[in-house]
């Protein structure tokens, strides 16, 4: 895993939660074939209404019509992200659309484990409300080593809470390849 991040923005709301990331009619695809697991970063967010997206005038998506990857591989949150369901489905949308890390105010506690165990993507927190400061489109640059957000287009830096033992997890591709690496399982 790169120890700096780099990507455009797409910011939400308060209170993102997990049928808004991939709503339950989309769970019907397999997540183990390549071509039925790519629905799952089509439908990316396609339940979040444009009141709490914090979109500029509602017109961007996430994904467009027809195509899996997003050009967002970074989105600002803010508090109670993935609140919700239990499923691992939602980290699993956004890491197959392309998404490397959220960061946001707080997470619903599965969703953050789900991130992390499954090694789909970094979760980070930070330390005031970003989806407030930074805007969707803008280019942001996340820092792994010194747990910084630099918003590259307002030329401005953050800090990030440390990720602490949860990194190595993440970096190792989820937990039961960290258990691997670690000789703790076989």
């Amino acid at each position: 895993m790169e120890k700096i991040i780099k990507g455009k923005a797409f910011v939400l709301g308060n209170n993102i939660d997990t049928d808004q990331i991939i709503p339950a009619e989309h769970l019907v695809y397999s997540l183990t074939d390549q071509n039925e697991a790519k629905k799952y970063g089509e439908f990316a967010l396609s339940g979040v209404p444009i009141s709490q997206s914090g979109l500029p005038q509602g017109n961007i998506k996430f994904t467009q019509t027809g195509n899996w990857k997003s050009e967002f591989s970074i989105i600002i949150g803010g508090s109670n992200f993935g609140c919700g369901s239990s499923r691992e489905h939602a980290p699993f949308a956004l890491q197959v659309a392309g998404v490397q890390a959220i960061v946001a105010e707080s997470y619903a506690r599965i969703f953050y484990r789900n991130s992390v165990d499954g090694g789909f993507l970094v979760p980070l927190e930070s330390n005031e409300k970003l989806n407030n400061e930074i805007k969707t489109n803008d280019e942001i640059e996340i820092s792994l080593e010194n747990y910084t957000l630099k918003n590259l287009t307002a030329n401005k830096y953050y800090a990030l809470k440390p990720l602490g033992d949860v990194l190595p997890i993440v970096e190792a591709g989820g937990l039961f390849e960290y258990a691997r690496k670690t000789e703790m399982i076989k």
